[in-house]
């Protein structure tokens, strides 16, 4: 089943291998307009959201300020997945004055890209609201930054799919053809893999009836007309768990809960991510 709350972030050495690679790209050999800085001014920062959002991040960073000054001063006062309107405060920091504006943009491009992923998904969840949907995201994240987007989508209340290829089966018409159907597609997942969930592909009820018949977990409904997903809740009658997939929008996603499906899966949730307006204001020390 997709992972759900709490909002547990992952392991701290992904996101310190997350801090290295984009220290990697950004800093590189050193920050060389830090070097204008005196090597032992101090200074003081103000974070603010200049938009409504959900934020998420928070734990990329801070690790960001803490790999460059150990001794940095955070004080948030708002938590991942906390709402949070335009104009606010939501950050104060205090450290070096080199580390701090050499680790803000590193620090900056997780903390508005999570958000903007949180606050797209809380978008959607609240197009649901009043039924029992879950909102899934896929596996369309950015490359290199699926666990912490995956996370990001809790943030905003939605659920996760799999992970990668690896912790869940999902059978698409490239694999029907290629095993030479349904039915020898699910018995050659469940001899290989049984302990995996099984998902299955369709896109017409026949196919349905058949995935239902030969044992699948579950069922992806792709790019069924509200009309039909109405009429595959008919032919699943609980045995199944449905998910809806494909041509989904805040505009439709309503609609689509309203026919009685499990879940719907949405890759804009990681794919076409906005992200979030932020800014940071340093202010030296005497």
């Amino acid at each position: 089943m997709p992972a759900a709350l709490p909002l547990d972030p992952p392991d701290s050495r992904l996101i310190d291998a997350d801090v290295e690679r984009a220290f990697a790209e950004d800093i590189g050999s050193g920050d060389a307009t830090a070097d204008l800085l005196p090597a032992d001014a101090h200074a003081s920062a103000t974070l603010t959201c200049r938009e409504d959002a959900v934020i998420a991040g928070i734990a990329w960073f801070d690790a960001c300020f803490r790999k460059l000054d150990p001794a940095v001063a955070i004080e948030w006062r708002v938590r991942d997945g906390e709402r949070v309107a335009a104009g606010s405060v939501i950050c104060h920091l205090r450290g070096r004055a080199r580390a701090l504006v050499s680790a803000e943009r590193s620090a900056l491009n997780f903390l508005q890209l999570l958000s903007g992923t949180a606050t797209i998904t809380a978008g959607f969840v609240a197009a649901v609201a009043g039924t029992d949907v879950r909102v899934l995201d896929t596996r369309k994240t950015v490359p290199g930054l699926r666990l912490a987007q995956k996370y990001a989508v809790r943030c905003g209340g939605g659920h996760n799919h799999r992970i990668g290829l690896f912790d869940a089966i999902l059978v698409k018409e490239n694999h029907i053809a290629a095993a030479g159907g349904i039915e020898p597609a699910v018995a050659a997942a469940r001899r290989l893999h049984p302990s995996l969930l099984l998902e299955i592909e369709v896109e017409t009820l026949e196919e349905l009836r058949r995935a239902i018949a030969a044992g699948a977990d579950r069922i992806m409904l792709d790019n069924f007309t509200p009309q039909m997903m109405t009429e595959a809740v008919g032919i699943a009658a609980g045995r199944v768990a449905l998910e809806i997939s494909g041509n989904v929008h805040l505009q439709t996603i309503g609609s689509y809960a309203r026919t009685g499906v499990d879940f719907i899966s949405v890759g804009a949730l990681t794919k076409h991510v906005r992200a979030v307006d932020l800014s940071l204001r340093l202010h030296l020390e005497d």
